[in-house]
């Protein structure tokens, strides 16, 4: 029992499910804790368990969700909400994760990516939303987390640097239409929901941090995955297959995509080693060395020679040695109060 299983089980008494039994489904990164309720008669429903007091907020969740649906997209219905207190009851979109999917058949990767992107080329059409803007400013400020953990000893010198180098590229992209991106856009995120139709059959988790910014964002977001590989050869296609869906000019956005992917892999490698470092969960290290790959492709796109020359050298290379030091330092860095 925690001090949040008497506001649980009181949401759980408003909600009436009361009387489900409850099973741990998931944690992640952050600080929320999902669990499937079910009842006798088999209905089920998911518990998101987001503590206002570890900086949750389950009231993103919520506004992201209803323009979703409202654009027949599939984020999960919210039954029940007690913004005050981090409770969500939202509806259960089953376990067919898009990452389990094409572990069991890999043959699957490439239609169920074109399905998700199917969902970005209808998200994209739509009218926006009141979210606040990944600007230049928002961009490279959220690329600090690489000088802060994963290379905590080199000075705020390559830091400065490589702002210096990204800001007025990033700076070229605040003038490009807006759409809603939704950041954590990855297939461990999605569901395969065959039953449904159109952009409706991938089902949406983990969006509440969606801001407004470039296209190429969310395509970055799944193509070069943390958690997984995928092939260059699918990579290409699904670029090549968003382009013509779009119209957009080609040289603009792969240049868009380069410079979004260097920012975002670079700000993973600063997470993972934070969530080592100061919040104990050594095996996200693990995965360092797929994001330092993506990292490595983006820095080769010419227009980003600049910014390849900034961080040159500031960066360790993920070698065994260096990660298994990272792992050797778990939650040795104090939470900040």
């Amino acid at each position: 029992m925690t001090q949040r299983t008497p506001l649980v089980e009181t949401f759980l008494q408003n909600a009436g499910w009361s009387d489900a039994t409850r099973k741990l489904l998931a944690g992640d990164a952050s600080n929320r804790r999902y669990d499937r309720l079910r009842r006798t008669n088999g209905e089920t429903a998911i518990l998101m368990d987001a503590p206002p007091d570890r900086g949750e907020d389950v009231r993103p969740f919520f506004q992201v969700a209803e323009h979703l649906t409202a654009n027949n997209l599939s984020a999960p219905q919210i039954y029940h909400i007690d913004s005050d207190h981090g409770l969500l009851l939202i509806e259960d979109l089953g376990d067919a994760l898009f990452a389990r999917l094409m572990a069991t058949d890999p043959a699957q990767e490439h239609p169920l990516y074109r399905a998700a992107t199917d969902v970005l080329v209808q998200l994209h059409a739509a009218p926006l939303p009141d979210l606040p803007i990944c600007d230049a400013d928002w961009l490279t400020e959220m690329a600090a987390p690489a000088f802060d953990f994963y290379a905590p000893d080199s000075g705020q010198g390559p830091n400065v640097a490589f702002a210096q180098a990204f800001h007025p590229l990033a700076t070229a992209l605040d003038a490009a239409p807006k759409v809603v991106i939704l950041r954590d856009y990855h297939a461990e995120n999605l569901l395969w929901l065959p039953q449904r139709a159109g952009a409706a059959r991938v089902g949406l988790l983990d969006f509440q941090d969606a801001l407004l910014g470039h296209p190429a964002y969310d395509l970055v977001s799944i193509l070069q995955d943390a958690r997984r590989d995928v092939s260059r050869v699918t990579e290409a296609k699904i670029i090549d297959y968003y382009l013509a869906q779009t119209g957009q000019d080609e040289t603009a956005f792969r240049h868009a995509y380069a410079l979004l992917g260097t920012q975002r892999n670079l700000r993973i490698l600063g997470i993972f080693a934070r969530l080592c470092l100061r919040d104990g969960k050594p095996h996200y290290v693990d995965l360092i060395p797929r994001v330092w790959q993506h990292l490595q492709h983006n820095l080769r796109h010419p227009a980003l020679s600049t910014v390849a020359d900034s961080i040159a050298g500031a960066l360790p290379h993920p070698t065994p040695d260096f990660l298994e030091h990272l792992k050797s330092q778990c939650a040795s860095t104090p939470t900040p109060s």
